[in-house]
């Protein structure tokens, strides 16, 4: 369980998609963005824990149609917010109100971007497996491990998300925040154009 964890803190705290969309929406409109973008990609890891119990995405992955419709709808997803982000104009601090009002539901962006990435369930195929210890309560040894992980997502992008806080009225000054729209936009891009030529390893 100790290993689990560690490894699991480990995966959490890796820069990826997740912590591109926390960084970009907290810094635009502030914590409460953050907390909630955070528990709907927390919900989106315990969808794919539920999917992945259940057989639903072992199906998914090995069927060559159901992968590759995942993976774009996925990728396009992604690209799309961060061209959305690439091409933003260069917002005023006092103008935060008007701001949220551009973007969707924090939380169903996170969500989204967590359930449509096929990636996410091959990971919770391939790494949670690795530590059911027995056959016979592996279906819930399985939920307990994938409740863990959005547990401990949830702990970790909260103490992200409350340190971006603390410096945001630096990164919320006009220039810098133009800046971190471009990167976050072309990091989001980058991963979905990754997502499209990504390969089920699964089938082979």
């Amino acid at each position: 369980m100790l290993s689990f964890i560690l490894l699991t803190l480990f995966v959490v705290m890796s820069p990826g998609i997740d912590t591109a969309l926390i960084t970009k929406r907290t810094i635009a409109e502030g914590g409460k963005t953050g907390i909630m973008l955070a528990i709907g990609i927390a919900c989106g890891s315990l969808c794919h824990t539920l999917l992945a119990t259940v057989g639903l995405s072992a199906l998914i992955l090995q069927s060559s149609i159901g992968f590759t419709l995942l993976k774009f709808v996925g990728a396009f997803y992604l690209i799309y917010l961060g061209i959305k982000a690439l091409f933003s104009k260069k917002q005023q601090p006092q103008l935060a109100t008007q701001m949220k009002s551009r973007y969707q539901s924090p939380f169903l962006e996170g969500l989204l971007s967590n359930v449509l990435n096929p990636k996410v369930a091959v990971f919770f195929l391939t790494f949670l497996p690795q530590f059911v210890t027995s056959s016979e309560h592996a279906a819930w040894q399985f939920l307990f491990m994938g409740i863990t992980y959005a547990t401990l997502s949830i702990i970790w992008f909260f103490l992200y998300v409350y340190f971006l806080q603390v410096i945001r009225n630096w990164l919320l000054s006009p220039t810098v925040q133009l800046w971190m729209e471009r990167v976050t936009g072309l990091v989001l891009v980058g991963f979905g154009i990754k997502l499209l030529f990504t390969k089920n390893t699964l089938l082979h």
